[in-house]
């Protein structure tokens, strides 16, 4: 098992510098090839952590999210690009954090909650995996279980699209009409004792869906899909 070591406050000039400069190409690019539009962007909070919690169907979904706010986001990578030292700064400076597949998913909890409670915006996408189809699948429980943790709110997004612009298995990117919509942020009911129950975890996740299903078909109605 590969354990990899890394910097996750990414305040160096370099960093910052790194990241906006790649998000405002990626943005760009969206915005003039896939004619993408965001709404609901006064609904992502200006300052403090939170969980960014988007639907997944296309590859893409990853740098579209970052195109909700400026702030700098984090993702979850394979540590397995980490082992080259200047992709795997380049990563980091990206806002990427490494995490062991094959492993108990109790790393990747541990590392996005400190991540929460160090102040930075972290992505996560509670379907897993790519999807496919209109219906929005049923959700891990993790991402609600690392925000009641790390006591931070759930931002929901719905990306409609990007499955037509690059579906898996493409190997190109498509000039179809992107739309994306983020909803108003869902509060992480705070438990007394500092834990996660598994009541709260399971209300929690069931909102989320819900408001994924509502934000997901409204993006879709807007981009055509």
């Amino acid at each position: 098992m590969t354990r990899v070591k890394t910097k996750l406050a990414g305040t160096s000039l370099l960093d910052k510098a790194a990241y906006q400069t790649i998000r405002g190409i990626v943005t760009t690019f969206c915005r003039v090839w896939c004619r993408m539009s965001v709404k609901g962007r006064e609904n992502i909070p200006k300052e403090g952590a939170f969980l960014l919690a988007p639907v997944h169907r296309s590859i893409l979904d990853t740098p579209i999210a970052s195109s909700t706010t400026w702030r700098r986001m984090r993702f979850m990578g394979a540590d397995k690009y980490w082992n080259s030292p200047r992709f795997g700064q380049l990563l980091s400076a990206l806002g990427a954090i490494p995490v062991t597949r094959g492993s108990a998913d109790r790393e990747a909890l541990l590392r996005s909650i400190h991540v929460l409670k160090s102040g930075q915006p972290l992505v996560v996408f509670p379907e897993g995996e790519r999807k496919e189809g209109p219906i929005v699948q049923p959700l891990f429980e993790g991402a609600a279980y690392i925000a009641i943790k790390a006591g931070v709110p759930i931002v929901p997004v719905g990306i409609g699209g990007s499955g037509r612009v690059m579906p898996k298995g493409a190997k190109f990117i498509y000039p179809r009409k992107l739309c994306v919509i983020v909803g108003p942020p869902i509060l992480a009911p705070v438990d007394s004792t500092g834990r996660a129950p598994r009541a709260l975890v399971r209300e929690t996740t069931e909102k989320l869906h819900a408001e994924l299903q509502r934000l997901f078909d409204a993006a879709q109605i807007a981009a055509g899909s």
